[in-house]
């Protein structure tokens, strides 16, 4: 159940309209890294995680309910940029209103014609924010990443508020309102904080590497292939022991003969590593097993009911 309270989370001001700027923001209101994405992304992602893992469960649900906030002070925001937009489109009594307000005729006019470099703001708005990005494309479904299975669903969430961040730092460049920065300061840092939060969240699931169940191929799992020609770089992505599998990198020098003299990888045997083809199996077993009794044991099999409610 949703309560809404009519006070922001954070008090969103503006020094001045500034029609432009509003068009930048609008990223964030409906675009591919903005909050109505985070918000829609981490609400569905939830529900999978309720009854095996009910305290992610939580955590999703309120951070999906905080990014709901900020998609509200971001279109606050973006209609306090656009103050008087609105106003002089009412005005219909007199055709030649918004014809002088397309030519750009007096201050007034002028401050409107800036707003008319996204169309969206007065030919399908009226004045107000659209659930488009900043070049006026329809919000998608299409953004959300959702797998159903939490620690790829928790490097999804990582990722987006890494996005969501850098995004924020961007837009920063583009206003010199010192109230609008602060807004956008704010909802930058937030996005700080949930990348911590998920990133705690992830390392409670144990094991979590690789993302999902079924372990790697031990043959294929610490190579590298040089696939380009020129100056070669060596770092620890492709020499030394690997981050996770603790597996020694192999580094294939001339693929197109690995792969010739290989069978196409198919004669391949395992180096630099302990795993093999049985101790994979044995965990891919173990682990399925395991994950299958956590969603088995918490989800009961008749009468199932998504909430419990407490009678006075």
């Amino acid at each position: 159940m949703f309560y809404h309270s009519k006070d922001l989370q954070f008090n969103a001001r503006v020094s001045k309209p500034d029609p432009r700027f509003a068009r930048l923001l609008l990223e964030q209101f409906g675009g591919g890294n903005g909050e109505l994405k985070a918000a829609m992304q981490y609400f569905v992602q939830a529900f999978s995680c309720r009854n095996p893992y009910p305290d992610k469960y939580d955590m999703l649900m309120d951070i999906a309910t905080e990014e709901f906030s900020h998609l509200e002070i971001v279109g606050a925001t973006i209609q306090m940029l656009l103050d008087g937009v609105n106003g002089e489109l009412k005005d219909a009594a007199d055709g030649e209103e918004i014809m002088q307000v397309m030519g750009g005729k007096g201050d007034k006019e002028e401050f409107i014609h800036k707003a008319l470099y996204n169309p969206q703001f007065c030919v399908l708005t009226g004045g107000g924010p659209s659930v488009t990005d900043s070049n006026g494309y329809p919000w998608s479904g299409a953004y959300v990443n959702a797998n159903s299975d939490l620690t790829v669903d928790l490097r999804s969430n990582i990722a987006a508020e890494s996005r969501a961040k850098i995004v924020y730092e961007y837009l920063l460049q583009f206003t010199d309102d010192p109230s609008v920065k602060e807004t956008l300061r704010f909802l930058m840092t937030r996005e700080v904080t949930h990348f911590q939060q998920f990133e705690a969240a992830l390392d409670t699931i144990q094991p979590n590497f690789p993302p999902g169940i079924l372990q790697g191929d031990p043959r294929y799992s610490n190579q590298y292939f040089n696939m380009s020609s020129g100056e070669d770089f060596r770092g620890p992505w492709n020499e030394g022991i690997s981050t996770r599998l603790d597996e020694e990198w192999q580094y294939i020098e001339n693929p197109q003969e690995c792969v010739k003299s290989t069978n196409g990888l198919l004669e391949v045997e395992p180096e630099g590593t302990d795993r093999t083809e049985k101790t994979v199996q044995n965990i891919n077993k173990e682990l399925a097993r395991a994950r299958s009794k956590e969603v088995k044991s918490a989800t009961p099999e008749t009468n199932l009911q998504w909430s419990k409610y407490e009678r006075k």
